[in-house]
């Protein structure tokens, strides 16, 4: 049920709570906000909301770059990390006009808001639903130094491979062995544990956490499937929830792509299914994997963009230092099931008509959750309103390992791209699908790009250790 203000109202007074706390996303996807006393909380806050500066979030706004921010009552959950009891809120930015605001096109909420709309106006489905996987790695201990006379990295994680010698009680787990190892080797369960119940208190409802496959302290978290626009908000809130437990207990959590040279990424893989009337679109008892042509045609759109897309959903150099070959990470453009080297994988436990769908395992965390999740339902209907079909155009399935393949067969393969400046080539080029109905302003995409070819040249001018390693003594 909608919380109203006076909901809110009766949550301050009944939790005795001092702070109410704004909660907004800069263009990056990152948490920044704005605290006001509780007792300044009243029916005006919500209507006329809290102003903020855009231009500092990183927004290219044609408009002044004075907004103000609208709260959502529907977010509203007390903040378990302030020791002053706080409630905290996310919500929309809007623009300032007379006689009454209007969305900042370029917030990303408003752009997953549109994107929904966008899905309903086509007549396609009225409900997308998404299940984000979260990949991370929790470190006891990290540091880094990038100056002229030092640049390192230095990490450490207590059940790690490499602590053999030093760790003390043996409880040691060999490279690449972590995949649901159990305790004593577990030794972050009470955190991750913690973490899933905060989750929950949140609002966020979960399937499990366990360890994944990196010894080096990697794990994950998956919450179930929910409404597109509310897993991009608990998205944002999950990351906060790890990232403020982890500390909580001594650790730094991390959803970097590729942290530790050797070990498992961390992806978040997106399953996604769609609905219209509250029945499913992706289903259809005969077809390749119990899958209806609209299933296969909004795969036929995430495959035809998916250069495109990595711009948003891999945002990072990092990114691509996960997408290479021998990690369970995606690295060719193609669709299967059970086959976690193709960039689309069909789980084949996913048997009940109502649960049928498909997962996009390119995506990481670094992203902005409310761009990516937005980027692929454009793709996808995009698809659909073409017809593209991936078997047609070569795209599978691919029920094989394609890790295992030949050089001369991968060579007839279509690859993801393997630099983030590849990523942002192919978004300039391809984008139209995104602008669509007005649901990614070309401005943003254009300042987007911008900001990263320029993210791009500076990480390209740092000398990197492995060079020195190579070229010192040439």
């Amino acid at each position: 049920m909608a919380k109203t203000v006076q909901d809110i109202i009766k949550m301050i007074q009944e939790n005795d709570i001092k702070m109410v706390d704004f909660k907004m996303v800069d263009v990056n996807g990152q948490f920044r906000h704005v605290t006001i006393p509780a007792k300044n909380f009243s029916e005006k806050t919500m209507k006329n909301g809290i102003g903020f500066d855009a231009s500092n979030y990183g927004y290219a706004v044609v408009e002044k770059s004075d907004m103000v921010f609208i709260p959502d009552p529907d977010t509203a959950t007390i903040d378990p990390f302030c020791q002053i009891p706080t409630l905290s809120m996310t919500g929309n930015a809007m623009i300032i006009d007379n006689p009454e605001n209007r969305p900042l096109a370029q917030y990303p909420r408003n752009i997953v808001l549109a994107a929904e709309q966008y899905l309903k106006d086509s007549g396609i489905a009225d409900t997308m639903l998404i299940l984000p996987e979260f990949e991370f790695y929790l470190f006891d201990e990290i540091g880094w130094d990038v100056s002229p006379n030092s640049i390192g990295v230095s990490l450490d994680a207590q059940q790690a491979h490499w602590n053999t010698a030093a760790e003390g009680t043996g409880c040691v787990v060999p490279k690449q062995k972590n995949y649901h190892i159990v305790k004593p080797y577990d030794v972050s369960y009470e955190a991750r544990s913690e973490m899933c119940m905060l989750i929950d208190e949140a609002g966020i409802k979960l399937n499990y956490h366990h360890p994944e496959v990196g010894a080096a302290g990697q794990f994950e978290i998956e919450p179930e499937l929910g409404k597109m626009s509310e897993m991009a908000d608990a998205t944002m809130m999950i990351k906060y929830i790890i990232h403020n437990t982890a500390k909580k207990y001594g650790m730094s959590a991390t959803f970097m792509p590729k942290p530790v040279m050797g070990e498992a990424g961390n992806g978040m893989h997106v399953h996604m299914l769609l609905l219209k009337d509250g029945q499913p679109v992706f289903s259809k008892d005969g077809g390749y994997a119990n899958l209806s042509e609209e299933a296969h045609y909004f795969m036929g759109g995430l495959l035809k963009h998916i250069a495109s897309l990595c711009a948003l959903t891999n945002p990072s150099t990092n990114s691509f230092k996960r997408l290479v070959p021998g990690f369970e990470a995606p690295v060719t453009v193609g669709y299967a099931t059970s086959n976690r080297s193709a960039v689309i994988r069909i789980p084949a436990y996913a048997k009940a008509p109502e649960l049928r769908r498909f997962e996009l395992r390119n995506p990481d965390a670094t992203c902005n959750p409310y761009f990516c999740y937005a980027a692929i339902l454009m793709a996808g209907i995009d698809g659909i309103k073409n017809k593209i079909d991936p078997h047609a155009n070569g795209w599978g399935p691919y029920d094989m390992n394609l890790f295992h393949l030949s050089d001369e067969e991968k060579a007839k393969l279509k690859h993801l791209p393997t630099s983030l400046e590849q990523a942002l080539d192919a978004l300039e080029a391809d984008h139209d699908y995104l602008t669509a109905g007005g649901v990614f302003p070309e401005s943003l995409l254009e300042n987007f790009i911008k900001t990263k070819r320029e993210e791009c040249r500076q990480l390209a001018a740092i000398p990197h250790p492995a060079e020195f390693d190579r070229y010192y003594n040439l």
